[in-house]
């Protein structure tokens, strides 16, 4: 008896051999990924004008305006400050509290909110997704790039309060370039996963918020780690290390170190940011990617 093999090359007389005879390809396909990054940069004009856009419109009816991108993360460290720094005592074992606590918060709201907007960034522009064709990381993308903008405010705010706490400006300032382009690296990794895995689990817009409460709480944004875990809990050095790596706590503590004289964390946190920079970049860039052909599908 003879076997018939199935053969993927379309049927003759067919739609699709006529679109393979004559080079037509799906408007959907998936390019290469050298091919889909080139994609990307080209349009860099869109991007930076749509997350430009989204910064203007979204306090504009708002009395304050764009002041909200200042007094939200204040008002949430002041309140901070006085439930960990007056109420529990942070304020006692920590020098300069204020800049401590105003550091960390302002560093990972950066982190938090370009995560949190990243996995609504395809399943919240299903209508834009369908109706133009373009790299969809420009959507992930512009999203942290409108966190940045917003930053930059912030970060004028913070140096002034640095300042006025008894901190001298120095030559490590300018380190914090560094560290933020360092971090907005590793944001963008984390966007464009949180992006895929959001336009794919529909109930990940509930469980954001109690995972980042969480990571809040684990990234030594109130208390010193060492002092915290090991001095005060008593457990080991490698659980302090542990959370010393923990790529929020690394930004954090290395921001720290550069605007606070009296703030010292091990050495290891400069590393961990560049290698937590690189690897969420070039994963989160691949793992995104992947699903280019199913986003807004279905």
């Amino acid at each position: 008896m003879s076997h018939v093999e199935e053969t993927a090359e379309p049927a003759p007389g067919s739609l699709a051999e006529l679109a393979r005879r004559h080079g037509l390809r799906p408007a959907i396909a998936r390019p290469r990924f050298p091919v889909y990054l080139r994609r990307l940069w080209e349009r860099r004009h869109f991007v930076l004008t749509y997350a430009t856009s989204r910064n203007v419109s979204k306090y504009s009816g708002s009395a304050l305006g764009q002041l909200w991108q200042v007094i939200t993360p204040l008002l949430n460290a002041a309140i901070y400050y006085v439930m960990f720094g007056l109420i529990l005592g942070g304020s006692d074992r920590v020098p300069n509290y204020p800049a401590f606590l105003l550091t960390g918060m302002f560093v990972f709201t950066y982190t938090q909110r370009t995560a949190t907007a990243g996995a609504k960034s395809i399943s919240g522009n299903l209508s834009l997704i369908r109706a133009l064709h373009f790299p969809r990381a420009s959507l992930p993308l512009a999203y942290t790039i409108q966190e940045l903008q917003q930053l930059a405010i912030s970060m004028g705010v913070l140096l002034l309060i640095v300042v006025l706490t008894g901190e001298l400006p120095n030559w490590f300032w300018l380190v914090i370039p560094v560290v933020l382009v360092l971090q907005t690296m590793f944001n963008i990794g984390a966007g464009l996963i949180l992006a895929r895995l959001g336009s794919q689990l529909r109930d990940l817009g509930q469980l954001l918020p109690f995972i980042m409460r969480t990571w809040l709480y684990a990234s030594g944004v109130f208390f010193a780690i060492h002092d915290k875990v090991v001095n005060r809990a008593g457990l080991p050095e490698w659980v302090a290390t542990v959370m010393y790596l923990n790529p929020a706590a690394s930004y954090i503590e290395w921001m720290r170190d550069i605007l606070i004289g009296s703030h010292s964390p091990p050495p290891m946190v400069w590393l961990a940011c560049l290698v937590w920079a690189v690897l969420a970049l070039v994963l989160g860039s691949w793992y995104f990617w992947r699903a280019e052909d199913r986003y807004g599908r279905g």
